[in-house]
């Protein structure tokens, strides 16, 4: 069986990852805020997160893992939303879920097991709340309940910064009734016109970070597996909810993984700049979904994720190639059930190893490649075992297809292993630094119409619409 290892920020280390239970396999991802489109940056640890499911249910089983994303749909964006357009905050709320489905769908992301949503646990909410206050460790101040950090001697623990640190490097609120600036609030009261419950404390509604604590002891017990989110939501919301959730007497989370941001063509992600776009956006100007996918995970979640015009560019010549391969050696439904060995997958140890090695997402495309080029759908199977775990195919009766897709049934084995020759030659070329060698090969592979695409330090052709093997000479 392979070994997965993930990097857990809790330790700061990758460590082999080991269920508290095998047969009860249980992750957590920190979902959106539901008042606006989801943007580029937010798809990143959904694809992360999505591929880590479908990695835990290859290694244990489908029915064994379970997956928790929340949507947190009250919340003061929520309500200024509403108050500037006067609409109900309800309907805000569930048009904005149903953008995020259908966003989130294009990408190929598998839904979770469970998407709960944060007004349907205010009373586990309360009840964790009143928990609390009894153990000393929040208290009640002007219609506020506050959690007072001073009370976890670990607090600061999963960022590595004091309490001390934090106050000096962080905009804290600035509020007479909190004993400690690094206070956060449990519950707060509502006002006319924002949503609110009834509670011990007089009617209001629930701070942020006690939300995902209530959502996930509910759903996956007090302790469970992973827990998940972007980097930006290590401090304060991760620390938080590790601080409110101990203190409340529950081990929480075993493994903290987090996702490094997104940059648009070298720079960071922003409305001021111009380069500020949502999924949508990418998918109304015909950016396939699947190509959003493959940039995403061309890079490991680790490192900043730089989203460029040429990355797309790559990945849609990548994708064409591959689904004409599967298209072009008959994939659908009844030759998967036929490939399979009692159901399952023959997978390649190799790719499977990579992938879980970190979620090693672009060392994995990178064995795809080599996997590609297989003649025969037997010897293909690891190859669409691989498109499928990477969520690339999601339904084998509808393959996606991509205008100008070749299969290479076309091309002979001797046409196709002459190009090889002349990639292995171009690559070696590269390495030696013989630019001039490089080049003269590169010359080579245009004048014969092969169209060529370097994606995860991998390059793969496809024969262009003007494709003439006679061109290529004697290799």
């Amino acid at each position: 069986m392979t070994q997965i290892r993930l990097h857990n920020t809790k330790t700061r280390r990758k460590e082999d990852f080991v269920p508290i239970d095998p047969k009860n396999v249980r992750m957590y991802l920190c979902g959106p805020t539901v008042y606006d489109r989801a943007h580029l940056g937010n798809a990143r640890n959904v694809l992360m997160f999505d591929v880590l499911f479908r990695l835990l249910r290859h290694r244990y089983n489908k029915k064994t893992v379970t997956y928790v994303r929340n949507f947190t749909d009250v919340d003061d964006k929520i309500n200024a939303r509403a108050a500037a357009s006067g609409r109900d905050i309800g309907d805000i709320t569930a048009e904005t879920i149903g953008w995020y489905h259908e966003d989130m769908d294009a990408l190929g992301a598998l839904r979770p097991t469970h998407e709960p949503r944060a007004t349907q646990y205010i009373a586990q909410m309360i009840t964790m709340t009143d928990d609390l206050i009894e153990k000393e460790h929040a208290y009640v101040a002007e219609g506020h309940v506050l959690f007072a950090v001073e009370s976890y001697e670990n607090y600061g623990a999963l960022s590595g910064r004091s309490i001390d640190d934090m106050i000096a490097g962080t905009r804290v609120e600035v509020a007479p009734y909190k004993r400690n600036p690094m206070d956060f609030v449990l519950w707060k009261p509502s006002g006319d016109g924002q949503p609110g419950w009834e509670s011990p404390w007089g009617y209001g509604r629930p701070g942020w970070h006690i939300e995902c604590s209530a959502m996930a002891l509910d759903l996956l017990g007090p302790s469970f597996d992973i827990h998940g989110g972007g980097n930006d939501l290590q401090f304060p919301h991760h620390e938080n909810e590790i601080a409110q959730s101990t203190c409340a007497g529950h081990d929480f989370a075993n493994v903290w993984l987090h996702n490094e941001m997104l940059q648009v063509e070298g720079k960071k992600m922003s409305k001021s700049l111009g380069n500020f776009f949502t999924v949508r956006d990418l998918l109304d100007t015909g950016v396939h979904g699947m190509v959003i996918r493959l940039v995403m995970l061309g890079t490991h979640y680790g490192k900043p994720m730089d989203w460029t015009d040429k990355k797309k560019g790559e990945a849609e010549n990548a994708l064409r190639k591959w689904y004409g391969i599967l298209q072009g050696h008959g994939f659908n439904p009844a030759l998967i059930k036929a490939l399979k060995v009692e159901g399952k997958w023959k997978a390649d140890a190799e790719f499977v190893g990579v992938l879980a090695n970190d979620l090693n997402t672009s060392g994995a495309i990178s064995r795809l490649h080599v996997l590609a080029k297989n003649k025969t759908a037997a010897t293909l199977a690891g190859f669409a075992h691989g498109m499928e775990m990477l969520g690339l195919v999601n339904n084998w009766s509808d393959i996606p297809m991509f205008d100008g897709a070749e299969g290479g049934a076309d091309v002979a084995p001797a046409v196709a292993a002459k190009v090889d020759v002349l990639l292995a030659q171009r690559a070696a070329a590269r390495a030696s630094k013989d630019w001039g060698l490089a080049d003269e090969v590169r010359d080579i592979l245009n004048s014969a119409g092969v169209q060529v695409t370097d994606v995860g330090g991998q390059a793969t052709w496809t024969p262009g619409p003007d494709f003439d093997a006679a061109k290529l000479g004697d290799v």
